[in-house]
């Protein structure tokens, strides 16, 4: 037997409520998973969020760390150029304190997208990471990218404070008057 279910205008309505009231539950405990492996498991205090709009700054004046500083001498960028393909798609275009500055040759700088994007190095496919951010650089404002800290500076400031009230280690607290 077949059953016939009519569905009212006020029936569809209240259903569209309910899975638009889902979806935004289901989206903010995607979040809050997002933060909770990000900063317990991978020990991040920044989450990146977006996307690429094909803006090409990232692939001009970079600054490549390898294992814990920035490159700083030609002689070790030419070494690494002979270890890994990734770096022989870089162009030293200056120097500064910082350390050497690179361009991607890669770039198609009229269309601010990768020639080689298929095949890029796992560098650029993680770009931006936190640890340029944490290095004190900075995304473009052009980009599409941004980091959002995990906690709120507000969280962190009332978690620190309650350490102080507490009486653990005063010594580590700067008191502001």
């Amino acid at each position: 037997m077949l059953e016939c279910y009519v569905v009212t205008n006020h029936k569809k309505k209240k259903m569209i409520k309910i899975i638009n009231k889902l979806n935004s539950t289901l989206i903010n405990m995607h979040l809050e998973f997002k933060k909770f492996f990000a900063s317990k498991i991978l020990g991040k205090k920044y989450i990146r969020k977006g996307k690429c709009n094909a803006c090409g700054r990232c692939c001009q004046e970079i600054y490549v760390r390898h294992r814990h500083s920035i490159i700083k001498e030609e002689e070790e960028f030419y070494r690494l150029k002979k270890l890994h393909f990734f770096y022989s798609y870089l162009e030293i275009v200056a120097k500064n304190d910082t350390g050497l500055v690179f361009k991607c040759t890669k770039l198609d700088e009229e269309k601010g997208i990768c020639t080689a994007y298929k095949h890029r190095a796992i560098i650029c496919r993680q770009y931006p990471q936190e640890e340029i951010f944490m290095m004190g650089g900075f995304v473009s404002e052009d980009c599409g990218f941004e980091f959002i800290p995990i906690e709120s500076f507000a969280k962190v400031f009332n978690k620190i404070n309650k350490q102080y009230k507490a009486g653990k280690k005063k010594k580590d607290f700067i008191i502001m008057r």
